[in-house]
């Protein structure tokens, strides 16, 4: 789950500094606001990866999906774009923890067999 969930986050990243361009371009805000939340986003996205595996880090990977579908307030686009990486953070989220537990099942045949 966690390379799946990863990999959501880090394109996220982008996708939130990207958006930070644009608000700075086309929002009455000023740039200082602009890159305080854009960067405390990208910050929470890269330090998501590493938390994935503790308790509630998936719970505080919806929390951002829900900022940035909130995004789009402020850049229109990022409602359709939070939405899909809501879905992709949903499809990490299903997918990853199938994967992980074909893997501890695969692991147990395994050691069975070894036995």
């Amino acid at each position: 789950m966690r390379t799946l969930c990863a990999s959501t986050l880090i394109g996220e990243f982008f996708v939130i500094g990207f958006a930070g361009l644009v608000a700075m371009q086309t929002s009455g805000l000023s740039t200082g606001t602009v890159w305080a939340v854009s960067g405390t986003a990208m910050v929470v996205s890269v330090l998501l990866c590493g938390m994935l595996t503790r308790r509630g880090g998936v719970q505080l990977g919806w929390a951002l999906q829900l900022g940035l579908i909130a995004s789009g307030l402020v850049v229109p686009m990022m409602f359709i774009l939070g939405v899909v990486f809501a879905a992709l953070w949903w499809a990490s989220v299903h997918f990853g923890r199938k994967v992980d537990e074909a893997k501890a099942r695969f692991a147990a045949e395994a050691g069975q067999g070894a036995a």
